[in-house]
């Protein structure tokens, strides 16, 4: 319907710090806008993928339908192990967050999992973490305080019952 337009290579360092503006005033769409239209141009920048993995993860809370699958498509191009397994996380927490906020019959179990397997992943990144970089870890306690703070647990286990003769 629409050819869409392309950028100045020389304007992607402003449509990143835009792209960065919109999702911390709450608009990923326009912030995912952005990054593809970066993309388009640079298709191995590492920030504006990041940055578009965050935006997202950040419409799992409006019940996107394909925002967890696009945003897991991100993870194998970014630069790094670490970022790799730090992001897997994020998607995870994030994941667990919005079934949290959702609410709803058996959404505490369920979330309490999903934050059970970003730890995991946080475990992983922390292990081939940068010196002095402790995100990993600030995430991995997030989610441990949100399972205790909610007292999540774990699904429980259905069993047939055993007929006894």
């Amino acid at each position: 319907m629409f050819e869409l337009k392309s950028i100045d290579r020389e304007a992607i360092p402003k449509a990143l710090e835009k792209a960065e503006r919109y999702r911390l005033l709450g608009e990923p769409d326009e912030a995912e806008s952005i990054c593809l239209d970066i993309l388009a141009i640079e298709p191995d920048n590492d920030r504006a993928l990041i940055t578009m993995l965050l935006s997202l993860t950040e419409q799992f809370r409006t019940g996107c339908s394909d925002c967890q699958k696009r945003a897991e498509g991100i993870l194998p191009r970014l630069a790094s192990e670490y970022e790799r397994q730090y992001y897997a996380g994020i998607i995870c927490e994030r994941r667990g967050s919005a079934l949290l906020d959702r609410g709803g019959v058996g959404s505490g179990p369920v979330a309490f999992e999903w934050f059970r397997q970003a730890m995991a992943w946080y475990e992983r990144a922390e292990a081939v973490s940068p010196p002095q970089n402790n995100d990993a870890i600030l995430r991995w306690n997030t989610c441990a305080r949100i399972i205790m703070k909610h007292d999540l647990k774990p699904p429980v286990e259905m069993h047939e019952p055993v007929l006894m003769e």
